[in-house]
């Protein structure tokens, strides 16, 4: 593909190059090429940042690696998210010690925060379960004034050491982030409360609880009621229901600061009186529900807890409430519901819930919120009806279909065998410049030779040999074995593997 270069370039114009190249090998050349043709042209971290994440993408590592390389020797100015981005491509294509390797030469590269790469890599390495090796860096690195925040960092270790029934561990991490110059958030009770109610620990759950009232329940904020429902749920659990009752009301007089108007209102003396523990928690909830001050953060976080943990009834009668008393559910409420009915298979439900409940609200549909359905379809064998929703994106302001949105429906139509209309999805992927992967291309073009589409398949790999990716010899021995069955095809098939051997 021909460039049209303009008479004096920027690096704005550059990078836009560099995006509208099919070939990402391509854009490494054209990288190259205009210090040569624009001599007092220098590169700088947005250029870099670009073509980064173009070769990342692509899955072009040994290129990508030369890039950063370019980029220390330069000594321009980069922001962190270019490593944190590069961190994650690194993970996700499995070579996390190529991302630790990244990270711990940053000091080298003209970046002064590494706060974002820092919590990156550290929750990855947490995530591969390499405990032993996320302390020693955060030991090593978590000190230097190039890391702004240590919140998030602590808050990894606290989840991952209660993940590992260690929460004794992280009660004594909890206790030294004063000591480390920071303190504890919401997130942090949260992690160290469940950690501590699943290993049993109650009396110390109940101590936090306590700490948490003058520390940073003092407003009585009801975004706190997730925190407090998990020990009086552990409390019930275990058959102390007049315990969990005794500090429900000092919840309700010191964490939430019930106004005293609403106080008459809650009557505790029937949770006393149900036989069932789920009962009880039941009554429970409505009262914290109601014994805070009425706001939107309050009924989403509790609708949100709900649906994570598959109690969608409980959920809808929260979301219910909020809308009655005049507050509208934010967008991930409904995003929430999608997740947890799609994942119990009931797609009806999810439908309804985006035609009529979203609508009925006035809350606009996001593609975060289409794509949970169109994953919940295509994983119900629906892909049919998710062709459709993609239609619908389309025709909506405002809502333009990502990559990940094309991805589901390929999948899912080559799933269902519905492989002519994968590959029609695919060719709009293309146009809208996104990236199929290389497995995408192989599911797709066997799935094509399997129903006697040899052209179509060709035109996939002749498309992937622009995109700069050679096709594996099983992607090809199912072309050739396809093509024999239609001679007519055989010269189309021939040219295409001269091309391939001319790239071996």
């Amino acid at each position: 593909m021909s460039v049209r270069w303009p008479r004096v370039l920027n690096p704005t114009q550059l990078s836009q190059i560099l995006r509208n190249q099919k070939n990402p090998l391509r854009a490494v050349e054209l990288f190259e090429e205009a210090r040569i043709k624009f001599p007092n042209y220098r590169h700088n971290g947005p250029v870099y940042a670009t073509l980064i994440d173009v070769l990342g993408k692509s899955g072009k590592f040994k290129e990508m690696k030369e890039v950063i390389g370019k980029m220390r020797d330069d000594s321009c100015h980069c922001k962190d998210s270019v490593f944190a981005n590069a961190i994650k491509t690194y993970a996700r294509a499995g070579l996390v010690d190529e991302a630790v390797s990244l990270f711990k030469d940053i000091p080298n590269f003209n970046c002064v925060n590494w706060t974002e790469s820092f919590n990156t890599v550290l929750q990855i390495l947490v995530k591969e379960s390499k405990l032993e090796a996320a302390h020693r860096l955060f030991v090593d690195y978590s000190c230097g004034w190039e890391v702004k925040s240590r919140v998030v960092a602590l808050n990894l270790l606290m989840e991952s050491l209660c993940q590992h029934k260690r929460s004794d561990l992280a009660s004594h991490v909890f206790q030294e982030m004063s000591y480390q110059g920071c303190y504890p958030n919401r997130g942090s009770y949260l992690i160290l409360m469940q950690g501590l109610c699943k290993d049993g620990r109650l009396t110390e759950a109940t101590h936090l609880l306590y700490s948490m009232f003058w520390r940073i329940s003092q407003k009585g904020s009801g975004e706190d009621i997730v925190v407090y429902r998990t020990l009086l749920d552990a409390l019930c659990d275990n058959g102390q229901v007049d315990e969990a009752l005794e500090i429900l009301g000092k919840i309700l007089r010191k964490g939430l600061k019930a106004p005293k108007v609403r106080q008459p209102q809650l009557d505790l003396t029937n949770c006393r009186s149900v036989e069932s523990i789920d009962a009880t928690k039941k009554l429970i909830h409505e009262a914290l529900i109601r014994g805070c001050v009425p706001s939107s953060a309050s009924y989403t976080v509790m609708a949100h807890d709900f649906y994570k943990e598959g109690s969608v009834a409980q959920a809808d009668k929260v979301l219910n409430e909020m809308l009655d008393r005049g507050f509208k559910p934010a967008i991930r409420s409904y995003e929430a519901k999608l997740t947890a009915l799609c994942s119990e298979g009931r797609i009806d439900d999810a439908v309804h819930v985006i035609e009529v409940e979203m609508v009925r609200a006035n809350c606009v549909r996001t593609v975060r919120v289409y794509n949970v359905l169109l994953r919940g379809l295509c994983e119900t064998g629906n892909s049919a009806m998710a062709v459709r929703y993609l239609e619908k994106m389309d025709k909506q302001v405002g809502c333009v279909a990502d990559s990940e949105s094309y991805s589901i429906l390929v999948n899912g139509l080559c799933r269902d065998g519905r492989f002519v209309e994968a590959s029609r999805i695919l060719e709009q992927m293309l146009r809208r410049s996104y990236r199929p992967s290389v497995n995408m291309y192989n599911v797709l073009v066997q799935g094509l030779c399997t129903i006697g589409r040899q052209y179509d398949a060709v035109t996939l790999v002749e498309e992937m040999i622009d995109q700069g990716e050679i096709p594996d010899m099983s992607l090809w021995n199912s072309l050739v074995v396809s093509a024999c069955y239609n001679l007519a095809e055989m010269d189309v098939c021939s040219q295409t593997l001269q091309q391939l051997s001319s790239m071996q």
